[in-house]
């Protein structure tokens, strides 16, 4: 399966918010395994359809807990708070510490449009608000202090 070409800043899709799925289909469904491969392909554990040109709401995350694939995914609660270095495919060669949540529940569809929930912690829950964040048009650089965008020169 070929993988698409992803986005990088600042390319203008990168800031476009994805739409939300209302059915899925086996077009979703390749759509989804293409992401799995393109995100494996690009040595990533998070990939986001904004970032290969799907302006849907689609997320793929392995972190090696073992793959997701979520369909409209949305954080309907988050607890804490925790810092961790963050990268991103679409920013490639740019690491910035980013503060989210530590501990966040997610609602979403899977791949056959069952519900699913999923509760996540520590590297898991930053990667899954980061991949969110992507479906709102939002870059780990509009999330990073100004001392952190200084390293890189991101005024």
């Amino acid at each position: 399966m070929p993988v698409y070409n992803i986005k990088k800043y600042p390319d203008p899709f990168l800031r476009r918010k994805a739409f939300r799925v209302g059915k899925i289909t086996i077009e979703e469904r390749k759509i989804l395994a293409q992401m799995v491969e393109t995100m494996y392909f690009a040595d990533g554990i998070g990939l986001a359809g904004p970032q290969v040109g799907i302006d849907r709401q689609f997320v793929v995350v392995d972190v090696g807990e073992g793959l997701i694939k979520l369909v409209n995914p949305k954080i309907v609660f988050r607890e804490g708070e925790s810092l961790m270095e963050e990268g991103c495919l679409s920013v490639p060669g740019v690491f910035l510490n980013i503060k989210r949540a530590e501990k966040i529940l997610v609602e979403g569809w899977d791949e056959k449009e069952n519900n699913v929930q999923i509760a996540a912690e520590g590297l898991l829950a930053h990667v899954l608000q980061h991949e969110i964040d992507h479906l709102e048009g939002i870059l780990i650089i509009d999330k990073a202090e100004k001392k952190e965008k200084k390293k890189f020169n991101l005024f």
